[in-house]
């Protein structure tokens, strides 16, 4: 497991995107998660941390009051247990700059569109409205601007004539799903470099 890139996840709900991560990692995935940080105590993600042996850091609305002091007690968590890079998977707070410093382009993010188009926290529901044909997933890096960062790999997702929001966004989840993944493999083959201009560049 010493050859494998290590990993901390950050989330705030039910953990899907983070379960793909451990069964792909089961799976062959070079991958090994070391540490997860829920931004709730009730976020069942804790729970499947907990059937896979892996340790959490539980926060609370009341340790975010000071954001920059939340983020210093995830880094020290997340760097004690040698995490290398920081996935969120559906984490629903925004990094603070000492996050961003103790790993610089090494913090990846998920979101349920192609940025740069429908940012935010509504995505899918937005892209549906809108009345689009096509929207998809995108991996980026987080940077100070909320999903602005550089991105890494994105995927498209058609919206069908009989799509409803719901059936939308299981079939964007299921890409997600899939697509994580596969960014972390990249990065674990070291295939997966932020370039000067400040975009990704994927090497053979």
């Amino acid at each position: 497991m010493s050859d494998n890139l290590k990993i901390g996840v950050l989330l705030s709900g039910s953990g899907t995107n983070f379960q793909a991560i451990v069964d792909a990692a089961a799976n062959g995935l070079p991958v090994e998660v070391v540490q997860v940080v829920s931004s709730r105590p009730d976020a069942y993600g804790i729970e499947r941390a907990n059937g896979a042996n892996i340790p959490v850091l539980v926060m609370n609305r009341s340790k975010y009051a000071d954001a920059e002091a939340a983020d210093a007690e995830i880094v020290q968590t997340l760097e004690a247990a040698g995490a290398q890079y920081v996935v969120m998977a559906g984490y629903m707070r925004k990094v603070t700059r000492v996050l961003l410093e103790a790993f610089p382009n090494r913090i990846l993010n998920l979101h349920p569109a192609l940025l740069p188009s429908f940012k935010g926290a509504h995505a899918i529901q937005g892209a549906f409205d809108a009345g689009v044909k096509v929207t998809g997933v995108t991996v980026h890096f987080a940077n100070e601007d909320y999903d602005k960062g550089p991105i890494v790999a994105q995927r498209a997702v058609e919206v069908r004539e009989d799509d409803t929001v719901d059936t939308l966004e299981a079939r964007i989840h299921e890409v997600e799903h899939d697509l994580y993944p596969h960014v972390l493999e990249l990065i674990a083959a070291g295939r997966v470099n932020v370039e000067e201009d400040g975009k990704v560049h994927i090497s053979e």
